[in-house]
């Protein structure tokens, strides 16, 4: 167990320092740029998302979760992914003009033009990240990565400075992509051989296609709002909800792909003894509660300070976002550690059953906001309802599997998520202190941390001690 807290920190680091340096890079642009342009590019990224799925989802997990896969179905996997991002950035190049013209911006057929290309290095790098996952060096894919991001970053930064406006944040996330591949090409040792077998792809797409299916469904459902308020508010309503989701998506992102990342690998390996998989998911399910809900709660009440700190007083508008979508990604814990579990134990025909469930009901919570309120609020406020119902839907099937019931979950979350509702109440209240706003601030923190710390040590919160203890024989090593 020590080793999958292992496994999770260099993980974790891994994604904290691509997340930290893209962030600020952000930050930089909305200093530059209006909200109208950052609802633009929301609009792009729902084709590029849409598009990435195809390549990375799906035969990526098929390869990780295998026994004992070899050369020939990384081989045959990788000329398949290949195959697929030339397909699809033909689709997007073909069709560039066309979404332009629906949504009256002609400056996106350009743009979309070029960030596609990032479908090649995604192919690529999909493979890499299975290598690399199923044989947990973890520590060598964060070396590579904070290169690699540094790299980018830099010329992001440069040229956002020089006045390049959108196309900073395209040509930062272009040259990402591209580093991370030739780097992990120097260290990861996995080449593909002139190897190809429709027998062992026919295999993986077995399991695999499910997955696609799913991450299809889950995509497309977190993006329809993008193309929702896109298409019936303005551009910079869009552009105060994509930046409200910035701030929490950075911290829960790193977290909970981090925490899925390492599991899936892990519990693969033990899938065939329950005990095993429910004890590893319990230590998975307080670890990250214990690290998401004093986030969250220290955010929703920091909001106001926060944006007009780092995104400056015309963001303000994207606080109520912020707050709401801090209030959704408390319950992520739950959902990642239960969709791991079933897909380690090779029921890909029960996620997919579960994603198709989850979209249609959460279409159809969006379809009444939209009817009876008319407004991006209740948008944002539909998708933590939608949130709270998929707590119970992902924890149904493992109650069978693993003997992990929905009220034991709870059980296992609700200690971090009490004394985080606590901090936050004080910390919220601390906002009404008559001081310089950066003092305030820096009081709120550590006010903050000192309240959930000190409550964790006095509560006896296991996971306080198991992580300080972790951390501790690190330290002395």
């Amino acid at each position: 167990m020590n080793k999958f807290i292992l496994f999770f920190l260099w993980k974790f680091l891994e994604r904290a320092s691509h997340q930290v340096v893209s962030f600020f890079v952000q930050i930089i642009l909305a200093r530059l740029l209006l909200p109208a342009d950052f609802g633009i590019i929301a609009l792009l990224m729902v084709f590029i998302n849409l598009a990435q799925v195809f390549v990375q989802n799906g035969f990526n997990t098929a390869l990780i979760q295998a026994k004992n896969p070899d050369d020939r179905d990384f081989s045959s996997v990788f000329y398949l992914s290949l195959g697929i991002a030339g397909i699809l950035y033909l689709v997007l190049f073909f069709s560039a003009p066309a979404i332009s013209a629906f949504y009256k911006i002609p400056s996106l057929t350009k743009v979309l033009r070029v960030l596609s290309l990032i479908l090649f290095f995604g192919a690529v790098n999909s493979i890499q990240n299975a290598v690399v996952a199923r044989e947990f060096k973890f520590k060598q894919l964060f070396y590579c990565s904070l290169l690699a991001i540094l790299l980018s970053g830099t010329i992001g930064v440069y040229l956002a400075f020089s006045g390049y406006g959108t196309w900073a944040l395209v040509w930062q996330q272009l040259t990402n992509a591209l580093f991370l591949c030739i780097i992990m090409w120097v260290t990861v040792k996995w080449r593909p051989r002139l190897l190809f077998s429709l027998e062992r792809l026919s295999k993986l797409f077995s399991f695999g296609w499910k997955l696609l299916v799913s991450g299809l469904l889950d995509t497309g459902y977190r993006e329809i709002q993008s193309l929702v308020i896109g298409k019936m508010f303005s551009a910079s309503d869009l552009g105060y909800f994509n930046r409200g989701q910035m701030f929490p998506q950075v911290v829960v992102g790193n977290i909970d792909g981090s925490v899925q990342s390492v599991m899936l690998p892990a519990l693969s390996q033990v899938q065939d003894d329950p005990r095993r998989i429910k004890e590893m998911m319990r230590r998975a399910i307080t670890m990250s509660a214990f690290i998401i809900s004093p986030l969250m709660a220290g955010m929703i009440a920091t909001a106001d300070s926060i944006v007009l700190l780092v995104l400056t007083e015309k963001w303000l508008p994207s606080v109520p976002f912020m707050q709401i979508c801090c209030i959704s990604f408390v319950f992520y814990p739950i959902h990642t550690s239960n969709l791991t579990a079933i897909n380690a134990v090779g029921r890909s025909d029960i996620f997919l059953k579960l994603e198709i469930f989850k979209k249609l009901m959460g279409i159809t919570v969006i379809i009444i906001t939209i009817i009876f309120f008319r407004s991006v609020i209740a948008i944002a406020w539909s998708a933590v309802l939608s949130g709270v119902i998929s707590t119970f839907i992902n924890a149904y099937p493992n109650k069978r599997l693993i003997g992990y019931t929905y009220s034991e979950q709870m059980k296992d979350l609700m200690p971090s998520f009490l004394i985080s509702v606590f901090m936050g109440v004080i910390v919220f209240f601390m906002g009404f202190l008559p001081l310089n706003i950066y003092i305030k601030l820096v009081l709120q923190i550590i006010t903050g941390a000192a309240v959930f710390t000190g409550l964790a040590w006095c509560l006896k919160i296991s996971s306080f001690f198991y992580l300080t203890g972790i951390i501790a024989d690190r330290i002395r090593k």
